[in-house]
Formats: structure tokens, sequence, C-alpha cells
């Protein structure tokens, strides 16, 4: 059993990216206030994901595992799309990877102090429309678009495999 957890405000860029996990890993999504610390020992995976917000996940989803209980091993994977702009950063994939993995750091580092696995991450970009932006019509319109879903069909295929053989 998977469950899909995800913050997703403005234009619903994350909830794009879980709908296309929970197809693939046959999971329920919930939103943060939904969910009972207690229930996630059921699910054998979680996903744990939003938007990323002055370089961290919302603020919902880190309160949210603040208030899990301890586990031994649990598998969680986290997810995000981020408003980065993908034009000028395409060029230097390893200063984008160095990014997106600083924006995951503190969700990754609150989910292993409480006895979880990591098992894996994903991250695309979104279209972002915050402060200023609005007035240039934002960046990465049209994200994620249908390259980044497929990416991200690609990612949930490899976790259920994963899921199967463990």
């Amino acid at each position: 059993m998977c469950l899909i957890i995800v913050k997703s405000i403005h234009h619903k860029n994350t909830e794009k990216i879980a709908k296309v996990f929970a197809r693939i890993l046959d999971a329920r999504i919930k939103v943060p206030k939904e969910v009972n610390p207690i229930e996630l020992q059921q699910h054998t995976l979680i996903g744990f994901g939003s938007g990323i917000y002055s370089g961290k996940h919302h603020n919902s989803i880190l309160e949210l595992v603040d208030n899990l209980p301890e586990a031994e091993n649990h598998e969680v994977f986290i997810f995000s799309t981020d408003g980065a702009p993908r034009l000028f950063l395409k060029y230097d994939s390893s200063f984008m990877n160095d990014q997106i993995k600083k924006n995951h750091e503190i969700l990754k580092e609150k989910l292993i102090s409480k006895g979880y696995s990591v098992v894996a991450e994903f991250n695309c970009g979104g279209w972002n429309t915050n402060k200023f932006l609005k007035l240039f019509g934002g960046i990465n319109k049209g994200r994620p678009n249908a390259d980044d879903l497929k990416k991200a069909e690609e990612f949930a295929i490899s976790l259920h495999k994963k899921l199967i053989k463990n």
C-alpha cells in the first residue's frame, strides 16, 4: 500500500506529478491536514511532495514530518516542483542537481532523523507566478509538461518495480 502526501497550491504543479505517481503506484493522495501520523505505519511506501518555497518544501509537509512517530527503515520518497528558470539552468545539470539536493535537504534530514529510509527523489520544473513574476506571465509556463509527466511515470514505474522486488 502506497500513500502520497502532497501540498500543491498555486497552479497545482506538484499535484499533477502526484497524480501520475498515484496512478502507477495505485496510491491514495492526501494533503497534510488529512493525515493521521499513526496511520502511516500501515503503508509500505509513502511519498512526500510539494512545491519549493524559499528553498524547502511547504511548511505543512515539514510540520507533518515533525509530528511523525519514529520508524524503523520505513521506505519513503520525496518529490517537488520548483520555479527555477529551467531555460538558463538546463545548460549546467550539475548545478541543477546540487540545487535539487539542497531543496530536498531539510525534508530528507527530518525523515532520516525519524528512522525513515529515503529510497528516491524526484523534481521537475513548475510554473511560477509568485511575486513580481506574475507581471511578466511567470517562468516555466506550461510546466510540468508532457516530458516532465513522462519522467514522473518512469520514476514511479522504477519505484513500483523496487517494491515488487522487495
